[in-house]
C-alpha cells in the first residue's frame, strides 16, 4: 500500500503540472492530454474553486510555482473581477466568463487559498493586496444581513437560491465566512468580520433547529443531506469537529449517501459526465474519490482515524494510475479522468492521515 500511495503522489504532481497553463490558469482537467478518455465531457475550464484547493494541495507536496502564477491570473485575466471583486462559476483559459453564474464559494475559496500560501509570511501576500481586498469587498457588497442580493449556484451547479426567500446554501455560506476571515487576517477591516459573522449566525441557527447541516435554509429549507456538508469541517472550520451537529451530520451523510464506503454528492444524481456525440448521457452517477478523500480528512479530525483510512483506501484499492471523478459499479460508464481536483484531495488526504 505504501509503494502505490508514492506512485500516487508522484502521478498527483503530474496532473496538476498537467493542469497549470503557461499564463498562470489552473484547468480542471487538462482533456488535450493522450490518457484523457474521448467519452468523458471535456473539463478545458478554469474554476476558481478547483484550482483553489489545487493550490492548497500543491502547497502540501512541494510545487511552489503554481500558487503566485494562479492569482496573477485570477487578478489580471478573470473577466468581470476587476467591477465586481467576483468570480463566477467557470472561464476559459484566455480569462473570458465561460458561463456567469455567481457561485459565492468560488470567491472565498480564493481567499482561502491566498491566507493559505501566505500564512507563514502575511507581508509576502502585500503584493496580491488588490486581489484580497477586491475579493472581500466584492462578497460584502452583495450581501445584506442574511441573504445575497442575487440568485447563487450551488457548487454542484444544479441548484439556485433567491433572494426574494432569502435562501443560502451552506456550503457557499461556509467557504464566504472562512475566505473573509482569511482576508481580514490579511488586510484587516471590520466589515469582513460584520459580514461574516451574519453569515455564521444564520447558518448555526438554522442548524441547530434540526440538530444537523443540511443543503439549503431561508424562508424555505431545503433539508436534503449533501455531501459538500464536510467543507463546513474541513476546510472552512464552521464547527468543532467533536461537536453534536458535526456528529449528526456525518452520520446523516453515511446513512444517505454511502454505499460500501464510496460517497455519492447527494441522492438520486444522475450525472456521469459521460457523453454520446454532444449529448449527456446521464444514466446515474457513481461514488466521487475527492470525496472520499474529504470524509476520511474530516473522520480523522473527528478521531476516527480506522475509520477514515477504509474510506481513504477504498480509492488507493480501486485506482490504477489516474483518479477520476467518479468510479462506477460497471465498465460502461466512462469517467472524467483524471479530475485533478480529485488528485488534489487525494494529496490533502494523505497528508491529514500522516502518508505525506
Amino acid at each position: 500500500m505504501k509503494n502505490k500511495i508514492e506512485k500516487l503522489l508522484n502521478t498527483s504532481k503530474q496532473v496538476i503540472s498537467d493542469c497549470c497553463l503557461a499564463n498562470g490558469g489552473i484547468v480542471a482537467v487538462n482533456s488535450t492530454m493522450p490518457y484523457y478518455p474521448k467519452d468523458a465531457v471535456s473539463y478545458f475550464y478554469i474554476w476558481p474553486r478547483d484550482a483553489s484547493y489545487i493550490c492548497l494541495a500543491a502547497g502540501a507536496i512541494g510545487l511552489k510555482d503554481v500558487q503566485e502564477n494562479f492569482f496573477t491570473w485570477l487578478s489580471s485575466r478573470a473577466e468581470g473581477w476587476k467591477q465586481t471583486g467576483l468570480f463566477y462559476e467557470k472561464y476559459y483559459p484566455n480569462g473570458l466568463k465561460a458561463l456567469k453564474k455567481f457561485q459565492p464559494d468560488q470567491t472565498g475559496s480564493v481567499l482561502l487559498a491566498v491566507y493559505n500560501h501566505f500564512k507563514n509570511d502575511l507581508s509576502k501576500a502585500e503584493k496580491y493586496k488588490k486581489l484580497v481586498v477586491n475579493s472581500a469587498q466584492g462578497i460584502c457588497k452583495v450581501w445584506r444581513n442574511d441573504h445575497f442580493i442575487m440568485p447563487t449556484h450551488d457548487l454542484w451547479e444544479e441548484r439556485l437560491t433567491f433572494p426574494d426567500i432569502k435562501d443560502n446554501f451552506s456550503y457557499s455560506l461556509a467557504a464566504c465566512i472562512k475566505g473573509l476571515q482569511c482576508a481580514n487576517k490579511l488586510f484587516p477591516d471590520k466589515k469582513y468580520i460584520k459580514t461574516a459573522g451574519q453569515m455564521k449566525q444564520i447558518l448555526i441557527q438554522a442548524a441547530r433547529k434540526e440538530k444537523n447541516f443540511f443543503r439549503s435554509f431561508g424562508k424555505l429549507n431545503d433539508k436534503r443531506i449533501d455531501a459538500s456538508l464536510l467543507g463546513l469541517i474541513w476546510p472552512f472550520d464552521i464547527v468543532r469537529a467533536d461537536s453534536a451537529l458535526v456528529k449528526k451530520t456525518i452520520k446523516l451523510i453515511e446513512n444517505k449517501l454511502v454505499e460500501d464506503y464510496g460517497i455519492y454528492r447527494h441522492e438520486h444524481d444522475d450525472y456521469d459526465g459521460w457523453m454520446f456525440e454532444k449529448h449527456f448521457r446521464s444514466k446515474g452517477a457513481g461514488y466521487w474519490p475527492l470525496l472520499n478523500f474529504w470524509m476520511s480528512i474530516v473522520l480523522n479530525k473527528m478521531g476516527q482515524r480506522n475509520k477514515a483510512l477504509k474510506y481513504y483506501n477504498k480509492v488507493i484499492n480501486s485506482t490504477n494510475k489516474f483518479i477520476p471523478e467518479q468510479v462506477f459499479n460497471n465498465n460502461i460508464q466512462k469517467s472524467v479522468s483524471p479530475l485533478c481536483w480529485s488528485h488534489a484531495m487525494f494529496i490533502l488526504a494523505s497528508k491529514e492521515l500522516g502518508f505525506l
